[in-house]
Order: C-alpha cells, then structure tokens, then sequence
C-alpha cells in the first residue's frame, strides 16, 4: 500500500510539475520575443462594413450599460450593424428592445433577434446571426463589456493583411478593487493575456479568441466551418479550426477592452466550470487534427499544453488527499528517504508560477508589486477551485453533456455596489461545497500530525490546501444563503 500512495502521489506531482514548469518556457519566449510590436497600421481609406454581435440570455443589469456603450463606438454609420441576439426569458427583452427602438431611430442600423428555443446556446445563436448580417468583419461583446469608443479603429487596421482572420484584445476590469476574489480574478486573467496571449501570438503558436472583445473576417468563420455548439468552448473550438486552416490571428496587448468580473464566487465557479470542461472537450476534439495536420514539432507540443492544462485539476484533488498519508508514511515506515529528496525538486514549479504572474503584473500595472502580495490568496484558491474544476474535467472526458451555463452580471463597478438582493444569484448548495469543506477540515487534521510528527516543511503546503478549500466552500455557503 505503501508503494501505491507513493507511486500516485509522484506521479501526480509530476504531472503538476509540468504543467507548472511551462511558466518558464513561456517566459523564456516572453523575453525572447519582447522587442517584436505589432506594427502599427493606418486606417483604411474606405472603412469595411462592420457587424456587431451582442449575445445576451437574462442580462437585466447590465443590458443598457452594453448597448449604450456599442452604440458610442466611433464608426461611419453607414458602415457599422448592431445585432442584439437575444435568447432571453426575462426583463431583459423589454429592455433591451426598447434600447434598439430608440438608436434604430435615432439612424442606428441596429437589430432585436429574439430566439425561443436557444438551440446550440451562445454558439447557436453568434451562427443565425451571422446568416443575416452584413458585415465583412464580426466583432463579438458579451454583456459585461464596455468597449472603448476606438474599439473599431484600433482593431479593424490590423485586417489589412488578408491571412488575417481575428483580431483579439486584452481584457481589463472594471470592478478589479470591489473584493478579494476580483483581485485574485484579475491576477489570473492579466496572466493568461499578458504572457500567454501574448506569448503565443509573438512566437507563432496558436492562441485562442476569448469569445469577447475581440473582431473576426466573416470569410474565416465560414472558412472554418462556422460556429459549432458541440463543446461548451465555441470560441477556444473556433480558434483552432481557423487556425489549422492557415488563418493568422492577431493579440493586440495595448488594446484593452474593459469588462465586469463576477463578484459572487458561485457565479465565478459556473464561469470556471464552463471554462474547464469546455477545455476538455475541445482537447478531445481538437488534438487528433492537430498531431495530424503538418505543422511544426514545437507547436504541436504547445497546442498541447494549451489544450489540456485543465487536466491538473484531479491531480491537485489526489496530491491534496495523499499528503497527510505520506506524512504518516514517512515517519512511520522507512526505505523511502530517496523518494521524499526526490519530492522537494517539484517547488521548483510554485517559483515557475510565482514568476509567470510577477512578469505579467510588472508588465502593465506601475504597483506590481503591491499586487503580488495577493499571490498567496490566489495560489490558494486555484487549490481551492479544484474540486469544483475537477468535476468539469470528469464530465468532459466521459462525455456528459451539460447546458451553457451564462455567468450572471450584476453592475458591479464601485465598492458600494451590491449583488446579494439581486436576481441571479444562485441559492442551490450543490454536494462540491460540502467537499470542499470536508477537504478543509481534512488538512485541519493533516496539519495536526505535521505538528505531532514536526513535518515543518509540509504545513505550508498544507495551510495553502486548507485556506483554498475552506475560503472556497465557505464562501460559497455565504454568498449562496445571504439575502
């Protein structure tokens, strides 16, 4: 048994090894490719017709602020559409449609499109309404966004280049300081787009359009074979379609459009689950063509990790629970000593990850490092998140389909903003909150025997398990029970 736990537990941590060690691959490209800029490009002498998507489902709070915020994007109006896809069952359509009764007459070429049956969700939707619209380019916003005026104007030059199918810009946020949890959110999605993003597109690997806040040639949407709502990811599925078929894709990390996090962490859990499992799913789908097709080595590798990173999630849950045994392990059954030397090489992937959010907060914030204090509530709560991300990676790799689950936006901009009394919080306790609780209250009693055993080296780790797991849970009882 002895033999067992230890060979699980290496194997797992060798997997997190891995994957986290890829922060150094990613910031050796980050410094190889720093001096590349995307070359600046004049504006078109005769602007393209443009179409803009708005998909919404039940968006009451922050409808108006969307559709305000589009119709203020500077634009000839003779060259700018605006469909609101509207798959609603609430308020939302009234006000939503009385928003596009007063622009259309105020000589707004904008559009209600309200679907009954929400077939192929957010997908099916972004595809009847490209059947109908007469743009050359597409640009997408979700209904927590507010686009810049010179949204269009920073993004629609970069086409002159004709291999060039999507445009994507970095997302900021709006409602960063509201609370710890948006910090934490930033901290990651600053990451992701800093490095990762931009990374990738500077070094010639695929990246992926966020599903917002980005503008697509309609050409290479249908070139790709249009939008698919196979997978909970249309947007990540999309990406790389277009991209195996020679489109080039364009990060643009100086053009932000800025954006509402959630500031219930259930609603951010559904965010996150989507997210994960949709991951997977396109993994699973994606990857055969890609080891397939003839591009180079080194990109295949990298469309790899891109695509299968969520698959850390289950091995935090089994490095989690085989900690306190391999403590018990160590001081109570010797011949292993070579094995736990061995186990102290892989913190070298928590420096990895340490210096991939550094390099990333130093690259766009002037207090980076006021910010990195945060580090250890969000390297915690992705520990904590693992339950909840685990059971979207389970789902996806046995092949359980589920709905697309929109995240609710409540309007949260200043501190003294409220969600709470607002509709859309979601009140169900489902069974991963009481086992995140539970794995709380697990490494309450694996630190004990630390304590007992004087295993000092492990409470860190252990804390961090204790703090993600309990901060989690807890949260998610409090947000879903107050009123």
């Amino acid at each position: 048994m002895e033999y067992l736990i230890l060979f699980i537990y290496l194997i797992s941590l060798t997997i997190l090894f891995g994957f986290g060690i890829h922060g150094l691959v990613m910031l050796y490209y980050y410094h190889k490719t720093l001096k590349i800029v995307t070359p600046y490009q004049d504006l078109p002498e005769e602007f393209p017709v443009v179409t803009i998507q708005l998909p919404l489902y039940n968006e009451m709070y922050v409808i108006e602020r969307l559709i305000r915020s589009v119709c203020n994007i500077k634009y000839p109006k003779d060259k700018l559409e605006i469909q609101v896809l509207d798959d609603s069952t609430d308020e939302t359509k009234g006000v939503a449609e009385r928003l596009v009764k007063e622009y259309s007459a105020r000589g707004y070429d904008i559009k209600y499109i309200h679907r009954e049956n929400r077939q192929g969700f957010k997908a099916g939707a972004l595809k009847e309404g490209l059947e109908v619209a007469r743009g050359e380019f597409v640009a997408i916003f979700d209904a927590d966004f507010v686009p810049h005026e010179d949204f269009l104007y920073k993004t629609i030059p970069n086409f002159k280049d004709k291999n060039v199918g999507c445009v994507q810009t970095r997302w900021e946020h709006l409602n960063e300081n509201y609370s710890f949890l948006t910090r934490a959110q930033a901290l990651a999605l600053d990451g992701h787009f800093v490095i990762e993003q931009q990374v990738r597109n500077k070094a010639g690997f695929f990246i992926n359009f966020n599903g917002t806040a980005g503008i697509w040639r309609k050409e290479t949407i249908y070139d790709a074979g249009n939008w698919h709502s196979d997978t909970l990811t249309e947007d990540l599925d999309l990406s790389y379609r277009a991209q195996l078929k020679g489109w080039h894709f364009i990060f643009l990390n100086e053009v932000t459009s800025p954006a509402e996090l959630p500031a219930d962490i259930n609603a951010l859990k559904t965010q996150q689950f989507r997210w994960t499992k949709g991951a997977v799913e396109t993994a699973k789908k994606m990857l055969p063509m890609v080891m397939k097709s003839t591009l180079p080595l080194k990109i295949k590798l990298e469309c790899f990790i891109h695509l299968t990173s969520n698959i850390v999630f289950p091995f935090i849950i089994l490095v989690a629970l085989l900690n306190v045994p391999l403590v018990i392990i160590k001081n109570t059954v010797g011949g292993f000593d070579e094995y736990y030397t061995l186990m102290s090489v892989f913190v070298l992937a928590s420096i990895s990850t340490f210096l991939f959010y550094m390099y990333a907060q130093k690259a766009i914030h002037m207090d980076w490092r006021k910010r990195l204090l945060l580090f250890p509530v969000f390297l915690a709560g992705s520990m904590g998140f693992a339950v909840n991300n685990t059971k979207a990676v389970m789902e996806a790799l046995f092949n359980k389909k589920s709905g697309f689950a929109r995240t609710p936006k409540y309007k949260i901009v200043a501190d003294s903003d409220e969600w709470r009394k607002k509709k859309y919080v979601q009140r169900k306790i489902g069974l991963m909150v009481f086992i995140e609780l539970f794995m709380a209250l697990y490494f309450v009693v694996g630190i004990g025997f630390s304590a007992y055993y004087l295993e000092i080296a492990a409470i860190p780790f252990q804390l961090l398990f204790l703090m993600g797991f309990g901060t989690v849970g807890y949260m998610s009882l409090r947000h879903a029970l107050t009123k």
